[in-house]
């Protein structure tokens, strides 16, 4: 009797520490923010969601219509400027927080689209701690926030999302349709990720949080770009694919290059891909 009892405390302790470990590596969030906007001359708001759950959540809307103070560094390809001003829902990866990513903000700036950036529970300044039903419902908060600003015009809309925020708007564009989606680096679900990373693991059996973007995406019913570099060191360029094969029409898939993290900036066909399609998307 008393083995069984050890056996099952040793297997329950052992499930506790493979969940610690799933949420250490899936989440990755940093408190403190290094900059914001106006570091690079961008003129922004810093503004308070509140999610279904009750939860305050941190965020900044960027006007795309107020002009910056011209600080270029490092410079942008040339792109196209949007004629129409669409507000972009930025959904950012795992890692940081809504300020590690002003780069891409300027991007889209120069692009001239407004841009709503947040960060999920426990990320930056927002409370709570991250799971995959709280990322929804902070990103459900996000999109409500993103149709006021566009005075209830979902065809001003777009989201886009690199690594982690795709699982997140996938999902939200299938709850909350924007004009087109455009997700960066996606995966196909994280146990196969786990997989991959932990092969000696059975992740398919034991992970809970498991964004499984390949069984979603058939569902989508909007305007699809996929961005995958094939150098990418954390995301295989073949999940990208597979994730673009699986998706119904209408669809484009853009091959960047660079890593994972900064390889936009290596990328001269990034910024340039995505004013392309907003500018082909806008009504």
């Amino acid at each position: 009797m008393k083995s069984i009892i050890w056996i099952v405390l040793i297997g329950a302790l052992l499930f506790a520490a493979l969940r610690m470990l799933e949420h250490a590596s899936l989440y990755l969030p940093t408190l403190t923010h290094e900059a914001h906007p106006g570091t690079y001359g961008i003129s922004y708001e810093e503004i308070k969601l509140t999610t279904e759950d009750g939860l305050t959540l941190d965020a900044w809307f960027i006007d795309g219509n107020k002009p910056t103070s011209g600080i270029d560094d490092p410079p942008l390809p040339s792109m196209t400027r949007l004629l129409k001003n669409p507000i972009v829902l930025f959904f950012h990866g795992n890692g940081g927080n809504i300020s590690h990513r002003i780069q891409k903000i300027r991007y889209f700036v120069e692009m001239g689209a407004s841009v709503l950036i947040f960060d999920y529970r426990g990320y930056g300044k927002s409370e709570g701690r991250p799971n995959e039903k709280g990322t929804y419902q902070d990103a459900r908060a996000a999109a409500a926030e993103a149709l006021l600003r566009a005075d209830g015009d979902s065809s001003r809309i777009f989201y886009y999302a690199e690594s982690l925020g795709c699982a997140v708007a996938l999902q939200t564009a299938l709850d909350l349709p924007p004009q087109a989606l455009v997700l960066d680096s996606a995966f196909t679900s994280t146990a196969e990720m786990g997989a991959l990373v932990f092969p000696w693991l059975p992740s398919r059996l034991i992970v809970k949080n498991r964004y499984d973007n390949i069984f979603k995406i058939k569902n989508l019913g909007v305007p699809l770009l996929v961005l995958h570099s094939s150098g990418d060191d954390i995301i295989p360029f073949e999940m990208g694919r597979r994730l673009f094969e699986a998706a119904p029409e209408p669809k484009k898939f853009v091959e960047t290059t660079g890593d994972h993290n900064g390889g936009f900036l290596d990328s001269p066909n990034w910024g340039p891909a995505i004013a392309d399609f907003l500018k082909e998307k806008l009504p």
